[in-house]
């Protein structure tokens, strides 16, 4: 799923000037749902790459080619169906909150801290503690840890709501 920050498409371009007054903006991010953007796992504003970074090869970037890539998510799926064996599931995004949140898989709450306190004061909701987790939990398999620590729920929860 993909959106426009706002109907010119330009608020927050660096090369442009968005011309939405902010009432606008508000009403047409409005216009996609709570429990519809709840169900979305990963928020991430991407920034437009202007012609003069495309010209600029290799200066602060980070490139990894699809085999690499590749390699890296079917090792993440190899360890978390490993972790998973003797369960039904074998994907992360097949177990359920509440098996995450259980005795099997309950993160000490150290690791949990900055999740728990998101839900207390109404930054997410329980799907999205749970999405979190499940977030946290592929990090992990892709940092090729054995259990999530503060820093991969963290980095879980800033994916969640990086808009």
């Amino acid at each position: 799923m993909a959106a426009n920050p706002c109907p010119c498409g330009q608020y927050g371009a660096r090369d442009s000037e968005c011309t939405c007054p902010p009432a606008q903006r508000r009403r047409y991010l409005a216009r996609i749902s709570g429990p519809l953007l709840d169900r979305v796992d990963i928020q991430l504003r991407v920034h437009r790459v202007t012609s003069a970074q495309l010209r600029m090869e290799g200066v602060d970037t980070v490139v990894t080619d699809t085999a690499t890539a590749r390699s890296r998510v079917v090792a993440a799926r190899s360890r978390a169906a490993t972790r998973l064996a003797g369960t039904p599931w074998t994907l992360n995004s097949q177990v359920p909150g509440a098996w995450l949140r259980g005795p099997e898989a309950r993160l000490a709450p150290t690791v949990t801290a900055t999740l728990d306190r998101a839900l207390e004061r109404g930054g997410i909701t329980m799907r999205g503690y749970d999405r979190v987790l499940r977030l946290a939990w592929t990090l992990t398999d892709l940092d090729e840890a054995s259990t999530p620590t503060a820093e991969h729920v963290g980095r879980a929860l800033y994916l969640r709501k990086a808009i």
